[in-house]
């Protein structure tokens, strides 16, 4: 192995652990707190957690060995099974970010008729969808031959191995990419800059009404005052970096895969294959970063993955809340002494 294939095994061996423990404690935050499962969104969290997980489980390892042994790992039914549930996958996951956008577009842009707009016959619905527009792609590759192991990539994948099927096969894949990758990146940037535009009009309003209390308030300290215009700036950067993010992380792990895949099929262009392998490499850390992205960095989420601990710990926040209160009466006991 050359040193750039011995880097990529390893950034791959880093993907893998990483999105294992991150997918696998948002399902314990799901399993064990009934207000997250409670939530119309946690539907579609759980569906992008286990796609995620399958494509840990399954597709990453036979990519790693790909890598290693530059030759198709397994047979062929089992590098065909594999190359289907990755168009699957991959497919699911985006459309599942797509209707994470959608929720968050319907409760920010109409938030008093969001219980009935989006309910969980109505997610239900959306993942039934989801589920059928991912399948049937695969099921087409699959029936065609469109399904082996592609050494670009050092993955099983849509492949085609026969010329004559050459340019039925480009059709496919720029339909099957225009309506998985395109139509989720035109539905996040749709639903999401709307969702901002909302937020920062919040936010001028907020801002009004601070600056008009600062100038009522003549005689306030002015280390209050500029913590207050600090938290204007925070609040008006915060929907921005939440949604650049979003819309970000998506662009930059799928785009480049996608626009390989694109270019792969022109004759005229040559890719290496070292490029390939990061591409696919920059769209499996998609799935190592999206439980950050959407689940473990939020306030609801970091208080049960904390909860969770305590418990294992044997440690309640029940017992932490009493034990606090027991010591500030403590102190102010001794004070009193």
């Amino acid at each position: 192995m050359s040193i750039w294939e011995v880097i990529l095994a390893f950034v791959v061996v880093v993907l893998m652990l990483v999105a294992l423990l991150a997918n696998v404690l948002v399902l314990m935050c799901f399993l064990y707190s009934a207000d997250i499962r409670k939530q119309v969104p946690g539907l579609f969290i759980l569906n992008l957690t286990f796609c995620n997980l399958l494509m840990t489980v399954l597709n990453m390892p036979l990519t790693l060995a790909g890598i290693i042994y530059k030759s198709q790992p397994g047979g062929d039914q089992v590098c065909h099974t594999v190359g289907f549930l990755e168009t699957f996958l991959t497919t699911n996951s985006m459309l599942s970010m797509a209707a994470l956008s959608i929720d968050r577009w319907i409760a920010v842009v109409f938030p008093l008729s969001y219980h009935s707009k989006m309910r969980y016959r109505d997610a239900a619905l959306i993942l039934s969808y989801t589920w059928l527009h991912s399948v049937s792609f695969p099921i087409v590759a699959a029936s065609l031959s469109w399904v082996g192991f592609h050494h670009l990539y050092a993955s099983c994948t849509l492949y085609n191995k026969r010329p004559e099927d050459r340019t039925q096969f480009v059709i496919f894949t720029g339909v099957f990419h225009t309506l998985s990758f395109l139509l989720s990146l035109i539905v996040l940037c749709f639903t999401y800059l709307k969702v901002l535009k909302v937020a920062r009009f919040h936010c001028k309003r907020i801002d009004v009404i601070t600056m008009q209390t600062l100038v009522l308030l003549v005689d306030i300290h002015p280390s209050v005052r500029e913590r207050c215009l600090e938290e204007q700036k925070r609040r008006r950067q915060r929907a921005t970096k939440k949604i650049s993010t979003f819309i970000g992380t998506f662009i930059l792990c799928f785009a480049p895969y996608v626009i390989t895949r694109l270019v792969e099929l022109s004759s005229v262009v040559h890719i290496s294959s070292h490029w390939g392998i990061i591409s696919k490499c920059l769209a499996y850390s998609k799935v190592a970063s999206d439980p950050f992205v959407y689940s473990l960095l939020r306030h609801q989420y970091r208080k049960t993955w904390k909860d969770i601990i305590n418990k294992i710990l044997k440690r309640s926040s029940i017992n932490s809340s009493a034990l606090t209160n027991e010591s500030h009466n403590r102190n102010i006991l001794q004070l009193n002494e």
